[in-house]
């Protein structure tokens, strides 16, 4: 399966990398982007399975770049891996789309309760 992460901290992505391992999530493809820009056009030329994404980057939020793939027809599911976790946040996730949001800081343990039903 492949998963497209989406983060524009190099460091994040490294550590969500990290925790799919520590959570026992391996033998997937991993594709990076480091925004929302970035991130539609991995999903365009990758076609991932799964989209893990920040909230908050430069050029396009995780919230635009899901709008975006909504509102071209794309229904890849996505999530969001954010320190955000506001009320407001979390019905804006669900309404524009988002399968789940995993707020900072997370756990292996917290990834793979969320992952495994979605990864199957």
């Amino acid at each position: 399966m492949k998963i497209l992460i989406v983060d524009d901290s190099r460091v994040m992505r490294q550590i969500v990398v990290r925790t799919l391992r520590q959570a026992g999530l391996t033998g997937h493809d991993l594709v990076e982007a480091d925004n929302g820009r970035s991130g539609l056009a991995a999903v365009a030329e990758h076609q991932p399975h799964l989209v893990l994404s920040d909230w908050n980057m430069p050029e396009m939020t995780g919230i635009e770049m899901l709008q975006a793939l909504r509102a071209s027809g794309q229904t890849v599911p996505l999530g969001f891996v954010t320190s955000e976790g506001s009320p407001e946040m979390l019905a804006r996730a669900e309404e524009a789309g988002a399968l789940f949001v995993i707020t900072k800081p997370f756990t292996p343990e917290g990834f793979r309760d969320v992952l495994e039903p979605v990864l199957g």
